[in-house]
């Protein structure tokens, strides 16, 4: 297996480790936010507590016990602390780190000191001093789980976007197969065509170049059109008037001699009054959209028999080109991606031609395709709208 497949295949694992990380990372922080507030909670009651206890205590120095049983709680807590005089000497500290040596270490401690003030503002009270304080130690741990978490949400991140990339490449490469197998399919009938020609002259000698020039010059001009189409894949649209009438005209004309007569015969039916309607646009483009619908309904009643068709008519400034067929219609379940790249009704289908039919009448001719299913016995109905030049 080569290294995009093996990445393709590790990514999903990787999703998952990821997913449940942050699942457990979210689990841990908020278990550790709840003990916290929890012991809070346990804490702050206790120290009331004690409050109230040194102020009903009737003995002289209970206040001062009281204070310095607070005091004793508050270095318990972890809370780093610092008190300093008017001239910025410190006369009291707790929690320090333990590389201060102690209040003669000035070096260490005004450094200390600014860490302190650049997490809380420094407190001034009176009789007492400036007071400088840090976070709590749980402070800290919150931090780091959400530095974690924060970290694990990148990963997951910088992993979407990369099954993303993962998806359009893969989307690209089915692409371009399809694309490969759509020009091979295109080829395949005048390539048919010239062979049965060909092997109709080897078991009758005697035929001359009359009778088949007209078949022959049909396959060649089918094998000419075929390049033009990918030639315009790409490229800006031409801007042309098109005769949809002689279209449909010309892809079936081309389609009805080609199809099977004895076994399963298929009957395709033109109707449509003259040239017209006329749209704006690339002829050679159009011919492609209403020959993929065409080919469609073929393949729809292929080993089973039926009967194709194509009608052009114009109503309210939209020309419309109806392709129906009698065959056994779209599954319901499929009809919601029928026009998406790579769906197919067929077994083996790429599922590309339909898709290209919708990208040139949609997005490079501003018309609309719709399909219909036929209730009456079963079948379907495309439907090619362009809007109608408007005459001068």
């Amino acid at each position: 297996m080569t290294d995009r497949g093996l990445r393709r295949r590790a990514g999903p694992r990787a999703v998952v480790l990821l997913a449940l990380l942050l699942g457990g990372i979210t689990v841990g922080y908020t278990w550790v936010v709840a003990r916290h507030l929890r012991d809070d909670a346990r804490d702050t009651s206790r120290l009331l507590g004690r409050v109230f206890a040194g102020l009903n205590d009737p003995r002289p120095d209970a206040a001062t016990d009281a204070l310095l049983d607070l005091a004793a709680h508050v270095r318990a807590l972890g809370i780093p602390i610092a008190i300093t005089d008017t001239a910025g000497r410190v006369t009291a500290m707790d929690n320090a780190p333990p590389q201060i040596t102690g209040p003669a270490d000035t070096t260490r401690l005004r450094a200390w000191i600014a860490r302190l003030d650049a997490v809380n503002a420094p407190l001034v009270q009176p009789g007492v001093g400036t007071i400088h304080y840090g976070p709590l130690p749980v402070a800290m741990r919150f931090t780091g789980l959400a530095a974690l978490q924060g970290a694990v949400f990148l990963c997951l991140g910088w992993l979407a976007a990369w099954a993303y990339r993962q998806r359009l490449a893969a989307t690209r490469d089915r692409l371009w197969v399809a694309m490969a197998r759509e020009s091979a399919h295109q080829l395949g009938t005048p390539l048919m065509s010239l062979t049965g020609w060909i092997a109709y002259l080897r078991e009758h000698p005697g035929t001359t170049g009359g009778e088949l020039a007209e078949h022959l010059q049909a396959d060649t001009e089918r094998l000419e059109r075929v390049a033009k189409r990918f030639e315009r894949i790409g490229r800006p649209v031409r801007q042309e008037a098109v005769g949809l009438g002689a279209v449909a005209e010309r892809v079936v004309s081309y389609f009805r001699p080609r199809l099977p007569t004895l076994a399963s015969p298929v009957r395709l039916e033109l109707v449509a009054t003259g040239p017209g309607p006329t749209a704006l646009g690339d002829p050679v483009l159009i011919e492609w959209a209403v020959e993929a619908l065409v080919k469609n309904a073929i393949d729809a009643l292929s080993g089973r028999g039926g009967r194709i068709e194509v009608r052009v008519e114009a109503q309210d400034h939209i020309a419309r080109v109806r392709v129906r067929d009698d065959g056994p219609g779209v599954p319901a379940a499929v009809r919601t991606q029928l026009f998406e790249p790579g769906v197919s009704t067929k077994p083996g289908g790429w599922g590309i031609g339909l898709a290209l039919a919708r990208r040139i009448v949609e997005q490079q001719h501003h018309g609309r395709i719709q399909y219909h299913p036929v209730a009456a016995g079963g079948g379907s109905e495309f439907v090619l709208e362009f809007p109608i030049v408007p005459t001068p």
